[in-house]
């Protein structure tokens, strides 16, 4: 009896112990939501350390040139949320980070092919075309916008694109056929840091380093911009607007640019988007939790909205081998 008496914790110091647990939990949880999660210092890279890529691509015969360019802006109006209505439609907040959008002002979760065939654009030309991509965030700063993403706390600052270069490109070994309207493309793999990577593409830079592109977040020099090249894939097959991974109806050419046996050649899609970049490398990709901010996981999302008309014009010009400019 004595030593059962010496190991009894005294009366109430259970519940006190209790309260002290859920004290530690807390405070652990708060500042893991102060305190944004920065990417890992083995995720940059000083450009000048990036090796030029010096490959030279063949052009065919039959080749489609061209290029044609439009002005859609870069996101002065501030539209962005935490949605992809191509991934999950309907789901609002369902993408657990924020895009970045250009190109028809009232994409979200909500929106149908109709209501966007009805709504305003920041094309100058009039493509109601949706075009979106994961924010970039400075990570010494807290953002204001933690709402956006209420589940994972409060995030950095959203850096706003000092440019973005909307450009469609042809095909180095065939016409290109125009784009049916809806299509849906998804570029590069959201969660690349963690499921292999099969389908990453992130193209990182610096205005100024010609050919020199990383996976990797890039250490830009004073006066350069930091850039992410967005390359759509380009080889449709024929049938379907969307399919049920959001790949399989359009495929990325070999390195050759010869499109896959059964698909055909559309314009080539290339978004390309430039910022101002923070000192000492603090900035990092908007994420789902899981992927730790890794730049691997850079995507974008297109769904076309061209009329029939305008999605001609734009394959012949690049069939013309035409450099095509729509401004307004």
């Amino acid at each position: 009896m004595h030593q059962d008496h010496l190991h009894r914790p005294p009366r109430g110091a259970g519940p006190a112990i209790g309260v002290l647990l859920c004290l530690v939990l807390g405070l652990s949880l708060l500042a893991v939501r102060l305190w944004p999660t920065r990417a890992a210092p083995s995720d940059f890279v000083a450009i000048g350390d990036v090796p030029v890529d010096g490959a030279s691509r063949a052009i065919g015969p039959d080749a489609s040139t061209g290029t044609y360019t439009e002005d859609c802006g870069h996101n002065e109006q501030g539209h962005r949320n935490a949605d992809n209505v191509v991934i999950s439609p309907g789901n609002v907040g369902g993408a657990h980070h924020v895009h970045d959008y250009v190109g028809n002002l009232s994409t979200d979760a909500l929106s149908t092919d109709q209501s966007l065939a009805v709504a305003g654009t920041s094309c100058a030309g009039g493509d109601l075309s949706s075009y979106y991509w994961p924010v970039l965030r400075r990570t010494d700063r807290s953002g204001g916008d933690a709402g956006h993403d209420e589940e994972h706390g409060p995030l950095g600052e959203i850096l706003t694109p000092e440019r973005v270069t909307v450009e469609y490109l042809g095909n180095p070994w065939s016409k290109v056929v125009p784009m049916p309207r809806f299509l849906r493309l998804l570029e590069g793999d959201p969660t690349a840091a963690t499921d292999g990577g099969a389908d990453a593409r992130a193209r990182w830079g610096c205005t100024g380093f010609p050919g020199r592109t990383t996976d990797r977040y890039p250490l830009c020099p004073a006066g350069s911009l930091l850039t992410r090249t967005l390359d759509f894939p380009s080889c449709w097959d024929g049938r379907s607007t969307d399919s049920r991974d959001h790949r399989s109806h359009v495929l990325h050419p070999a390195a050759s640019g010869v499109c896959p046996h059964g698909t055909f050649p559309v314009p080539h899609l290339r978004v390309t988007v430039g910022y101002r970049p923070p000192p000492s490398g603090a900035f990092a990709l908007d994420t789902f939790p899981e992927q730790h901010h890794s730049p691997r996981t850079d995507h974008g999302v297109f769904i076309d909205l061209m009329t029939e008309d305008r999605a001609a014009a734009v394959a012949d010009c690049l069939n013309g081998a035409r450099n095509c400019r729509e401004n307004g």
